[in-house]
């Protein structure tokens, strides 16, 4: 039953409700999250403790991915413990201050997501069309600076999401039909007109995924006319083959993202509400869950560096 709280505007707290209508399911659920939640966090913890302790992945590209396994890593810690504690212990109650933080933290992090990929996209572009240049220009400053950049562009374009959801009035009910406290969900619990979030979030989605898609587009634009004019077969495949790990994390990160945005705006009725919020869980956990497997199978480097300190570790204890 909703627990509703008419003599105030701002409840004390939310409930999350899980995945409505599948309550009977959410230990079933619970079990892929959990799996993919375990693989992202040794995949992705590895991936930057090896980027940080092999001096052979100590360039551009690894530092880009670290800093991607890192929101990665983060993003889905956010989100997943809640989840599972309310799929196994029941535990629905969340402070309102606390939810508002979390949605905060949610799509910052999917905004910095974005951004890193995009910055991704622009290390393969002067890697491919101007490798003698590559590191004079992408030195540590300035992926540095690249990354501060996308850090602050997505905590100023998220930041008015929190202050337009306090301003609504929650005096019908204070039950949110998800696992998390996401922008559109809190918003429409509100008994106030949140038409002005809903514009704002897709603002907000179109500026930040619009923006990252056009400059990954124009990257890969000129990747490719540069590429196709290389004479020998081998460089080129070469040339392609440094690329694909970035287009899968592409692919797996944009897919589920614009389906999420698209229909919970327009979907309607169309789809059926537990499915909106397994997509909606499913596109938080794709990409920690799938980027350092694709990755670790992807690159060479990376592929040598696990080995190498596999080795290392073998001749330490042997040496005990």
């Amino acid at each position: 039953m909703a627990e509703t709280n008419c003599s105030s505007l701002s409840p004390g707290f939310f409930l999350l409700n899980g995945v409505p209508g599948l309550e009977a399911s959410h230990i079933w659920i619970s079990l892929p999250f959990c799996f993919m939640y375990i693989i992202a966090v040794v995949g992705n913890c590895g991936l930057m403790y090896l980027i940080s302790h092999e001096e052979a992945l100590h360039r551009p590209m690894y530092y880009f991915l670290a800093l991607l396994s890192f929101t990665d890593v983060t993003l889905c810690t956010t989100t997943v413990p809640n989840m599972l504690c309310i799929f196994w212990f029941n535990l629905k109650k969340i402070d309102f201050n606390a939810c508002l933080v979390q949605m905060f933290v949610v799509h910052t992090l999917t905004a910095m997501e974005s951004g890193v990929l995009m910055l991704m996209a622009l290390d393969r572009y002067v890697a491919i069309c101007y490798p003698l240049r590559y590191s004079t220009i992408l030195t540590n400053p300035v992926i540095a600076k690249a990354g501060l950049a996308t850090f602050l562009r997505s905590v100023m374009l998220i930041l008015p999401f929190t202050f337009l959801t306090k301003r609504l009035p929650y005096c019908l009910g204070n039950v949110i039909p998800h696992t998390y406290c996401d922008h559109m969900s809190v918003a429409k619990v509100s008994c106030g007109n949140f038409k002005v979030n809903a514009i704002y979030g897709l603002l907000a989605a179109l500026l930040i995924g619009g923006f990252d898609m056009f400059c990954i587009s124009v990257s890969y634009t000129m990747i490719l006319r540069a590429v196709v004019s290389l004479s020998s077969a081998d460089a080129r495949h070469k040339a392609f083959s440094t690329c694909t790990s970035h287009i899968c994390a592409i692919v797996i990160t944009y897919v589920p993202a614009l389906f999420t945005i698209f229909t919970h705006r327009f979907g309607g009725q169309s789809i059926p509400h537990h499915v909106h919020i397994i997509i909606a869980n499913l596109y938080l956990m794709f990409p920690p869950t799938l980027n350092p497997i694709v990755y670790g199978v992807k690159t060479k480097q990376i592929r040598e560096g696990v080995i190498k300190i596999l080795l290392r570790e073998k001749d330490i204890l042997a040496m005990k």
